[in-house]
């Protein structure tokens, strides 16, 4: 899993690359980030230990595995992890309001602290 997560952040895709841009090095909101983070089975785009918060940038793949998708956002939110989801559009085209969204998901975690 460590090897294929290392492989994962050498081929990013520019929606994910953007986005890690704007998190990384706790740019954002002072909140630490990973990138391409293994947690059990799975690697996941990005991952915040603080917060048990998961981002996942879907590409258009990700209409063709539903079903997969679907499985493993249930076994990470079974663990206690919660996940916010963005298509490479939103993150590409809307960064400005992906950005407020995932600021608004974050501070709804911290109230719940």
């Amino acid at each position: 899993k460590i090897l294929r997560a290392k492989e994962l952040r050498k081929e990013m895709t520019s929606a994910e690359n953007i986005l890690w841009n704007m998190i990384r090095d706790r740019r954002f909101l002072n909140v630490k980030f990973r990138r391409q983070h293994a947690i059990g089975p799975f690697i996941v785009d990005f991952f915040c230990r603080e917060l048990d918060l998961i981002i996942e940038v879907d590409g258009p793949i990700h209409k063709k595995q539903r079903k997969a998708d679907v499985d493993r956002e249930h076994y990470l939110t079974n663990k206690g992890y919660n996940i916010i989801r963005f298509t490479n559009n939103e993150v590409e085209h809307h960064v400005h309001t992906t950005l407020k969204k995932l600021e608004e998901f974050i501070n709804t975690l911290k109230q719940k602290q």
